[in-house]
């Protein structure tokens, strides 16, 4: 029976993100772990019993969100993480502008406070505002729409990290970059 990597890379992000412990994995200060061991662990399910390294590297391919990567027998996960060591990334210029999509609820704490990461390692912003509605959509069916100043922004000194190929991150986005549409 072929893999599913959609499950697959549902469950490694878990496993790379939240739960590393609970599959064994020891993750370093970048959260990169040996790429057997997680084989090894996810072995331990039937559904998984065959899975190769080749296989991952299939799925990372398959992948339209670039949630994983593999270096020299290591992977990690790209972003989202909820461990304790926060993933180092170099800045560099983003978009002029970048989109959030957020529940109307949260809207109030974002214009008094700006954008923050809240549980996970970064504020992750969209290239393109359908994106960021669909993923405010998770928690608001008719969510609001941010339009970030990232050009602004990054001109006075907030760091911006590419996450993939429509994701954007950053430590904060100060809420004087932020204009709800």
């Amino acid at each position: 029976m072929p893999i599913d990597y959609m499950a697959l890379s549902k469950e490694i992000s878990y496993a790379l993100r939240h739960a590393p412990q609970e599959y064994g994995l020891t993750l370093d200060e970048q959260g990169w772990t040996p790429t057997d061991g997680l084989i090894a662990a996810l072995k331990q399910q039937p559904k998984y019993a065959q899975l190769t390294a080749q296989d991952i590297t299939r799925m990372i391919e398959a992948s339209e969100k670039k949630r994983h990567e593999m270096d020299g027998g290591r992977i990690r996960a790209l972003y989202g993480h909820s461990t304790q060591e926060k993933i180092q990334r170099d800045a560099v210029p983003p978009p002029e502008l970048l989109y959030h999509g957020t529940a109307r609820k949260f809207l109030g704490n974002i214009l008094a406070q700006g954008l923050i990461p809240k549980d996970r390692q970064f504020v992750h912003l969209s290239e393109d505002e359908t994106t960021a509605l669909a993923v405010g959509r998770r928690r608001d069916e008719e969510p609001a729409l941010l339009r970030i100043d990232a050009a602004a922004a990054h001109r006075d000194g907030i760091a911006f990290y590419h996450g993939n190929e429509t994701v954007w991150l950053a430590d904060h986005v100060p809420a004087r970059y932020i204009q709800v549409l």
